[in-house]
């Protein structure tokens, strides 16, 4: 609790006391009216120098201006109780707004918490702390145990073990070594590191994902929108016209107290508070409980257009799998794995491409390049190299057909690399992006959450396209396709509105394109990609599909939260209005039409915060 609500707490105390002791005073006497007096200095100066401070701006329509005129206009009806009462619990109502809106900043707090006070630079044999926004480039720093990390970079020295918590939503730490990225915003937990700066400070993550959080607010759902709207008409209107109840039938009946009186109440419920505040409130604690989950939100009208998504469109490579190639599969009939495997990094040893890597790391055995006597390159096939006396031919099918012989199909997850020595069979690897472990679970969620059709675009081969769909459960498969011709299939996909709302997921390196072109843009595994943060709509800084499914109902719970707030206060005020202008409710309605209600929707948004 802030100290200016600490001091409200105690006034809205103090107000009470006094209040009950007025109610316990004789009736109609001078001690009476004094203490209800005292009691409405107290509670109420504060709203009354603020709508003479709006007015003054020329903003004289607002809750301020409401409640003022209503309660004096009572004090002068001599209706005592209700004119403090009327601002008793509207500050009652105001205080619960603000502590649930100081709840809701708390939900966020780590984000904005992740900003680093200094960084560790060595002159002169000693450690200096100087500020991150003088450290350069290339520079070195040193990271201390307990410390923020302050600059993105790569560790040069030092093992330790990193809290990434405040950017991934990750509680497990991670461990980091010499060689390793390392991203800012994140705690070094035991070990001192070294760190060579890849980024200044406006380019690193931590500066990225501040301003993100920092504008989430900007962007307003259309629900916010109509509330501003509505706000902007209604209250001038329920001014007027409490004006014209008051005076007209005043006029022609002669009984000034008692529609002057109708005219007060009717201000009092027509304060539009409950919606002003409860409303950006509900998204507000929804932006806040995704980012506990690593989850971000770049404002409230992609978390209402996310609560719409039944098709979500996903990039195979880095998304549904992990985009690395790993060899997943050896077979040989003459040699055990390892040395098939020697074998086979021999022969690719002098290659760059990515199949020859991912050969090379699997391989356990050392290489020396006197056991590699020549090496051919053949464009498209494969490579010949003479090892220990041994022609060796490694490559794909069509060198295996070249050399007339017959090999078995691999079973369509990756790319098959088939050996042979001295013009004979002796095996094959395959090489395959490696699906994430989640993936499956994830789009069976997501399915349950309410996804009528997932697709999957890729460039890779048609074959491995549908081999990982059918293993994750994907719908409907686009392979072979070009970075514009992932576009140009999503454009087609739009078109088709009937289908409803969709959203691509990719990892937001090489899917920007697609990203902003989607109605919602999803990037995964965004640390340290600043493609992600600027292209996407959503970023999941935590690398899981999961993260989908948790925000969809972050989001759909939010949108029902203020959905449910706009009805019932407009419904409310709407049914209290009519009764007060006919006579039937008076003013102590009138207060549970306007705080009462007020606190009951903040107290209802502050469920988003339980996503």
């Amino acid at each position: 609790m802030t100290k200016k609500q600490q001091k409200m707490l105690k006034r809205i105390i103090l107000s009470v006391i006094l209040y009950v002791c007025a109610f316990f005073a004789p009736n109609g006497t001078w001690s009476e009216a004094i203490l209800f007096l005292a009691t409405y200095i107290i509670i109420a100066y504060d709203v009354i120098l603020r709508a003479v401070k709006n007015i003054g701006h020329g903003q004289v329509f607002d809750e301020n201006f409401l409640m003022a005129v209503a309660s004096i206009g009572a004090m002068c009806l001599s209706a005592f109780s209700e004119a403090v009462a009327v601002m008793l619990f509207y500050q009652i109502g105001e205080w619960f707004q603000s502590y649930a809106v100081e709840r809701s900043r708390r939900s966020i707090s780590a984000m904005m918490d992740l900003r680093p006070d200094h960084a560790n630079i060595e002159r002169d044999g000693t450690l200096v702390q100087v500020d991150p926004y003088e450290i350069s480039v290339g520079d070195r720093i040193v990271v201390q145990p307990g410390e923020k990390v302050p600059l993105d970079g790569i560790v040069t020295d030092g093992t330790s073990s990193l809290d990434t918590s405040a950017l991934t939503g990750e509680s497990v730490p991670r461990t980091i070594r010499e060689g390793d990225q390392i991203y800012s915003g994140c705690i070094n937990q035991s070990g001192l590191l070294k760190v060579q700066v890849t980024k200044g400070f406006d380019d690193s993550t931590v500066a990225k994902i501040l301003e993100l959080v920092e504008n989430a607010s900007d962007r307003k759902s259309k629900s916010e929108d109509f509330i501003t709207k509505f706000a902007r008409y209604y209250t001038p209107i329920v001014v007027f016209s409490a004006l014209a109840l008051g005076l007209i039938p005043s006029l022609i009946t002669g009984q000034w107290h008692t529609w002057v009186y109708r005219a007060l109440t009717f201000l009092v419920i027509s304060c539009p508070c409950a919606l002003v505040i409860s409303v950006p409130l509900s998204f507000f604690g929804g932006i806040g409980a995704a980012s506990k989950h690593g989850i971000l939100i770049k404002g409230s009208n992609y978390m209402e257009t996310l609560s719409d998504v039944t098709r979500i469109v996903f990039d195979k490579t880095g998304t549904l799998t992990k985009g690395t190639f790993t060899v997943t599969d050896v077979q040989s009939d003459q040699y055990d794995r390892k040395t098939f495997l020697h074998l086979l990094a021999l022969a690719e040893s002098h290659s760059s491409h990515p199949i020859a890597k991912s050969i090379l790391e699997a391989n356990k055995e050392p290489i020396h390049e006197s056991d590699v006597d020549s090496v051919e390159e053949i464009a498209g096939h494969g490579v010949k190299a003479v090892i220990a006396g041994h022609t060796y031919a490694v490559g794909n099918q069509k060198l295996m057909q070249q050399l007339g012989l017959n090999v078995p199909a691999g079973t369509g997850m990756g790319t098959m690399v088939y050996a042979a020595q001295d013009g004979r069979y002796i095996g094959y690897a395959e090489i395959a992006d490696t699906i994430k472990p989640d993936s499956k679970d994830a789009i069976q969620e997501m399915k349950a959450a309410g996804i009528a059709k997932t697709v999957m675009l890729t460039g890779d081969s048609q074959s491995v396209a549908e081999a990982v769909a059918a293993n994750v459960g994907i719908d409907e498969v686009h392979a072979q396709l070009l970075p514009g011709d992932k576009v140009d299939c999503l454009e087609s996909m739009m078109t088709n509105e009937t289908e409803g709302t969709l959203a691509f997921v990719g990892d937001g390196i090489n899917d920007a394109p697609v990203l902003t072109r989607a109605d919602v843009g999803i990037a995964m595994g965004a640390l340290g990609s600043d493609a992600a943060i600027e292209a996407a709509d959503v970023v999941l800084m935590n690398d899981s599909l999961k993260d989908i499914p948790k925000a969809i109902h972050i989001s759909k719970k939010t949108l029902k939260i203020a959905r449910q707030n706009i009805v019932f206060a407009i419904g409310v005020k709407v049914l209290v209005l009519i009764l007060g202008a006919l006579g039937i409710a008076g003013m102590w309605a009138a207060v549970f039409a306007d705080s009462g209600v007020a606190c009951l929707c903040v107290l209802n948004a502050m469920w988003c915060l339980k996503a």
